[in-house]
């Protein structure tokens, strides 16, 4: 069943906010505070605190995330990855693609209305700032339209410094998380020639959000990010949007009492549905869009048009919903939401991969111990009846503690000779070592022997490597 009044020749063709000219068309979005609006402010509230306050947070000295790609050091809810788990990582990120698929495949865009970051400061603090200083959608418009008089200056002025200035404080949040806070705090308070590259970096990553929030704006969620382009491949009839209910809204125009439209039955006339074409629920859209028209790459699914929709029903004295959280088939067939074929077949994927990924977590190993054979030598043939082999090692720890380490030959009659002083190795540091492994030459049966090698910090056995020596062949 198709809608009456529904533009399905060409919305799709061009974005909301541009001209066939190409030129940009500045949004003014009116700002109607329903229910969905001021749960969307709270949680809000919540996540602006997670976001600014997460990298000042440190668990016995260390951060609780770091995303350090120039020291390849990551850091996930206070557990510390290195290179040497990118195999930890990559599970990882394939599982949360796939909930991300999972999720979106159930509720939509959900994540871009209520969660996103570019949603959350925009939304929810650039713009309440905007029509704090400029006011309301219709004083912008005019704000914008009329000559630089002194208001306009000083309106403008005022405006774009606390832009800068709260860009500023994101970009040194955005710098936390990718350094850490003590490596920012010495490029803000140390002297700037000794950070050059620290104080550059604010200042582009500054004036690019600046220009994201102050003018970019929605283009990201309709140009830059991929997510938004990925619906039309992830979403499908059953999934959980913002939609339209055009089976009760249309036919579209002026607001039928019960009344009214038993005249108009009786008379053969059209009979008007519950929209009565306002377009509030346009104005009040951050992306521009006619939500009427169905489901779209601009949707953000910030749930404006529910709220200014819901209004208008009170106003009229018709039942709240016309826009609401629902997904196609259900408004076509009033049919509520099913666990389908699609959403199971992700589950499984989902649950498997996390059962991986939790199985490898658990099992991980604190330290990683790398032995090699010193190259370009074979083997040493003592005086008092035993071969030698030397060995340089390498022990990564993982860990937030420091630790002694004391190699032992596992199950065999030879011993270890360290060279040098006892190893202790620091935390999030590679310490390397070498030593001779001497077994006796009676005990050598084939050219190369497979050996286990036991790592062991505090009387504990955290690591065990597999090596070979080589010796003499015996007769």
């Amino acid at each position: 069943m198709k809608p009456a009044k529904i533009d399905t020749t060409n919305y799709r063709d061009h974005l909301s906010n541009v001209t066939q000219a190409g030129k940009r068309i500045w949004i003014y979005p009116r700002i109607v505070a329903g229910q969905f609006y001021k749960l969307r402010t709270y949680f809000s509230w919540l996540l602006l605190g997670l976001l600014l306050g997460l990298p000042w947070v440190e668990v016995d000295g260390h951060p609780i995330f770091l995303f350090n790609v120039l020291e390849r050091r990551f850091i996930f809810f206070g557990v510390t990855f290195f290179p040497q788990d990118f195999h930890l990582v990559a599970i990882g990120l394939l599982t949360f693609i796939v909930f991300i698929i999972l999720f979106t495949v159930i509720f939509g865009r959900v994540w871009c209305g209520w969660a996103c970051p570019q949603t959350i400061f925009m939304e929810m603090l650039f713009r309440k700032i905007e029509i704090l200083i400029e006011g309301d959608h219709n004083a912008q418009r005019r704000l914008d339209a009329q000559a630089w008089t002194t208001e306009k200056i000083w309106k403008k002025s005022l405006k774009h410094f606390i832009f800068v200035v709260l860009s500023f404080v994101i970009a040194n949040v955005f710098l936390a998380y990718l350094i850490g806070k003590k490596a920012l705090l010495a490029v803000i308070f140390d002297n700037p020639l000794n950070h050059i590259v620290g104080l550059f970096s604010i200042i582009i990553f500054t004036a690019v959000f600046y220009f994201v929030f102050a003018r970019f704006r929605e283009l990201v969620c309709i140009v830059v990010c991929p997510y938004g382009r990925l619906q039309g491949v992830m979403l499908d009839k059953k999934s959980i949007v913002v939609a339209y209910d055009f089976i009760r809204g249309e036919i579209r125009g002026k607001h039928q009492t019960p009344t009214e439209k038993e005249v108009a039955l009786a008379k053969n006339e059209p009979v008007h549905g519950s929209c009565i074409d306002c377009k509030i629920c346009v104005q009040v859209c951050p992306t521009g869009i006619d939500i009427r028209n169905g489901t779209q790459l601009e949707c953000i699914g910030c749930t404006a048009c529910i709220d200014a929709c819901d209004e208008v029903m009170d106003k009229i004295s018709e039942p709240r919903g016309l826009i609401r959280y629902a997904s196609i088939e259900g408004i076509e067939q009033k049919k509520k939401l099913k666990f389908s074929g699609r959403i199971a077949s992700y589950s499984l994927v989902l649950v498997a991969l996390l059962g991986i990924l939790g199985f490898l977590l658990i099992t991980r190993n604190m330290v990683e111990t790398t032995i090699l054979r010193v190259s370009g030598l074979t083997y040493q043939e003592n005086k008092d009846g035993t071969v030698s082999n030397l060995y340089n090692a390498q022990v990564l720890n993982k860990s937030y503690e420091k630790m002694p380490i004391q190699f032992h030959l596992k199950g065999n009659s030879g011993q270890i000779k360290m060279i040098g002083k006892s190893l202790m190795v620091q935390s999030g540091e590679v310490a390397e070592t070498s030593f001779f492994i001497i077994l006796p030459t009676k005990s050598l049966k084939e050219s190369s022997v497979k050996l286990e090698i036991e790592v062991i910090s505090e009387g504990k056995v955290i690591d065990v490597v597999k090596t070979k020596f080589l010796g003499p062949i015996q007769d």
